[in-house]
């Protein structure tokens, strides 16, 4: 089952590091916060990645193509460049990327759209490339199974500025981006299980969002799920939140790290 994780946006908000990366790169630790991401997939057995690039997703592109060189050890023998010898030392040797330029001003929903001949079954996954979580992957699908709706999204508490789920007996009655709201409200946190009938909702063009529209309208129709998740969820939107989450990584109290 492919993993889509959102690489595009131009991430305004933390302009103090993306005006020179794009936001999945900026680091947690030593390795980027998508890394994280990633590495919270792969420790449930999903390595299959597909990432919808945009801003400076150049960056991310080349950090990919020359991991196995920037991540093993190596031997080079001066005046002999055939010569070089990988000692294999990461742990990431079973993930396939997959990378696809989606355009710097796309919005979400066409992103999605847009590689959509990337995914091979019936449903996949997806997320934010800036969210980290302690969530249990298998859990989250077990439910989406459970239900037979089009798409479950994970539903986190502390409120913050993001999407909030109306839900009553776990359908999402209405999905509002950003609304006001009272601080007890379940946001999105991202980590979605989606049927890919959802690429019926969705076209490739630059303006096509996925909160606004597309998910509003299968939130209406029932189809539209949360799966409540109680353990860490943190975002990296701001400045603040970068020095937070370096913290907890710096003092091995990193909730998310459950590899």
């Amino acid at each position: 089952m492919e993993v889509v994780i959102l690489c595009g946006g131009l991430g305004t908000r933390l302009r103090e590091e993306t005006e020179f990366r794009p936001k999945p790169m900026v680091n947690i630790g030593p390795r980027p916060i998508l890394w994280h991401v990633m590495k919270t997939y792969a420790s449930h057995g999903h390595t299959d990645f597909v990432l919808p690039l945009g801003y400076k997703g150049e960056m991310i592109r080349d950090y990919f193509v020359n991991y196995q060189w920037m991540n093993n050890d190596v031997t080079v023998d001066l005046g002999h460049p055939d010569s070089i010898c990988q000692h294999n030392c990461h742990d990431e040797s079973d993930w396939r990327i997959t990378m696809s330029d989606t355009g710097a001003q796309t919005l979400k929903g066409g992103r999605i759209k847009r590689i959509e001949k990337y995914i091979t079954g019936d449903t996949f996954m997806m997320t934010y490339g800036d969210g980290v979580a302690n969530i249990d992957i298998a859990a989250l699908l077990d439910f989406h199974n459970s239900h037979g709706k089009l798409v479950t999204v994970t539903g986190v508490n502390p409120a913050q500025q993001f999407g909030v789920l109306k839900t009553e007996n776990d359908a999402v009655l209405a999905f509002e981006e950003k609304p006001d709201r009272a601080r007890e409200d379940l946001i999105s946190g991202g980590y979605f299980v989606m049927s890919r009938k959802v690429f019926d909702y969705l076209t490739p063009e630059v303006g096509c969002d996925f909160e606004y529209g597309p998910l509003e309208k299968i939130a209406a129709e029932g189809q539209l799920m949360v799966y409540r998740h109680d353990g860490f969820w943190a975002c990296m939107d701001t400045l603040r939140d970068t020095e937070k989450l370096n913290a907890m990584w710096d003092a091995g109290k990193a909730p998310w790290k459950i590899w």
